[in-house]
């Protein structure tokens, strides 16, 4: 908060502002709706000039943050939907396409995701959050109609009742293909890369809205659904892929399904994403804004994070959280099946299980992180105890035999403890580079987690081939356990021992006065 004395600016803390009385929550939705570069005037050389107009500003909050984070949240929902759209029906696709993988076209987005995250941070520095965040949901739009095609068409036609009538024409082929069915592969190929090119655009930039809408206590709470909620897209995955995608028609009509969602989506953020609100929410927001600070180039940021005394441990923990979710994503039917649940069914609604419990278990530790500003020991408690659940995934007591229950038991909290890690030091990392571009600490999270799951998710499969014998001549004891719950749990203890040494300050909360 600020306060004015004889003409100068005081930093006040948000809990003092309160107590004053003086801090504004602008929840009645009459808020000024003026964009915050109102209060500044660019001068010729580029630098923003504080105003008399801002000098007596207080950080306020406004309800359009909810609506900010809805639209980023559900962007970032149906990338992840579009991602993993086949996954849980892999041999349709195939039927559909032969010769081609599911996997091939996921590699394939994640390749496009890695590359755009290197351009996302100068994008969003020259053209700002609003322009970019509506240009890629446009983008992404316009990937899903390309990866539907011209099938929404027999599908209007049947809700209209006319489909019979024009049979011959909805039978058409061109060069062999339905020209009302699904696309040939290189379209689909070319609308998949699109959407792999908007997705960092809405992964990338949650702790850059958090800075810019939410309060203090606020930030990694915001940031924590915003991050995770493309979790929810893969539980949709899982579980409308399988119900929808039956065969070849289904798969069409599962295409169209997501085209018409991402389009409403995308007209919605047209109408309703705005750009700053008329008053920063916090004093380290507002203090940025007051001594006119840019945003280097992102070559420039990454060498001045790196170069920053506790930026590496939470680069190690979130890189740690996202390869192990990414395993067990990638290989939920073979976990599943190692505890006795085979049913296809079964298992779709294991993994969004799986999806919503690092939804949820973001939500409510961000919110405990948010008022105690407890990074390090919350992050530590969540690794510790994700080494506990990773092992029943992959052991097995003979006298037991396969525990079904204790495994989706194990599964769901394994998603509740080590899923929020990734929004938590998120939160920590932009707190320890402040006024770092919020934007570029979470472009080289994202390029790192991504870049290492795409070594180590390989590494983990051939692991799970290796089957180690424990306590094999002690019959009550004996038991076996799968490589890759081994390569998971040293991960995690490798983490937790480097991230014990974290001890850096907590730039951005002590200008807050938090």
């Amino acid at each position: 908060a600020v306060a004015t004395r004889g003409g100068d600016i005081e930093l006040k803390s948000v809990a003092q502002a309160r107590s004053d009385d003086s801090f504004v929550d602008n929840d009645d939705g009459d808020s000024d709706r003026n964009s915050l570069e109102r209060l500044l005037v660019p001068q010729e050389s580029g630098v923003f000039v504080f105003r008399e107009d801002l000098k007596d500003a207080m950080p306020t909050v406004y309800p359009q943050r909810w609506v900010q984070l809805g639209y980023l949240s559900t962007l970032a929902l149906i990338s992840d939907w579009v991602c993993f759209s086949t996954a849980s029906v892999p041999d349709v696709f195939e039927e559909a396409y032969p010769g081609r993988t599911s996997e091939g076209l996921i590699d394939k987005f994640l390749f496009m995701n890695v590359l755009s995250c290197l351009a996302v941070t100068d994008a969003v520095a020259r053209f700002g959050l609003q322009r970019c965040t509506k240009a890629s949901s446009i983008l992404m739009a316009v990937g899903c109609w390309l990866r539907s095609g011209l099938g929404i068409v027999p599908i209007l036609f049947d809700l209209l009742g006319i489909r019979e009538d024009y049979a011959s024409f909805i039978d058409t082929e061109v060069l062999g293909m339905p020209l009302f069915g699904l696309p040939p592969y290189p379209v689909i190929l070319v609308g998949t890369l699109m959407v792999g090119m908007a997705q960092p655009f809405f992964q990338c930039t949650p702790p850059l809205l958090s800075a810019q809408w939410f309060a203090s206590n606020e930030r990694a709470t915001s940031s924590a659904v915003a991050l995770n909620f493309n979790q929810v897209g893969i539980a949709a995955a899982f579980i409308v892929g399988e119900l929808m995608a039956d065969g070849y028609n289904g798969l069409n009509r599962y295409f169209a399904l997501i085209a018409i969602l991402s389009t409403l989506t995308s007209i919605g953020t047209l109408c309703h994403f705005q750009k700053l609100p008329p008053i920063p929410p916090s004093a380290s927001e507002l203090d940025k804004i007051q001594k006119g600070h840019k945003e280097p180039p992102f070559h420039m940021s990454v060498r001045s994070f790196f170069s920053t005394p506790g930026f590496l441990r939470p680069l190690a923990a979130f890189i740690c959280s996202i390869a192990i979710t990414n395993v067990v994503g990638a290989f939920i039917d073979e976990v599943m099946e190692r505890g006795g649940v085979t049913d296809r069914r079964g298992i779709a609604w294991a993994g969004c299980g799986f999806e919503i419990a690092i939804v949820v278990g973001g939500i409510i530790l961000g919110k405990y992180v948010d008022r105690t500003k407890e990074y390090k020991r919350v992050t530590l408690a969540c690794i510790a105890v994700s080494v506990i659940l990773i092992l029943p995934l992959g052991l097995t007591e003979h006298k037991l035999g396969k525990e079904p229950g204790l495994l989706i038991v194990s599964l769901f909290f394994l998603g509740f403890f080590v899923g929020p890690v990734q929004p938590i030091n998120a939160e920590l990392a932009v707190d320890v580079t402040y006024p770092g571009d919020e934007t570029a600490v979470e472009s080289i999270q994202q390029f790192g987690g991504n870049f290492c799951s795409a070594l180590l998710v390989p590494v983990a499969g051939r692991a799970a081939k290796l089957d180690y014998q424990l306590l094999p001549n002690i019959p009550s004891l004996a038991s076996d356990i799968r490589g890759d719950v081994i390569f998971m749990m040293a991960l995690s203890i490798a983490t937790y021992c480097f991230y014990r040494s974290f001890d850096a300050p907590l730039r951005r909360s002590m200008m807050d006065g938090d």
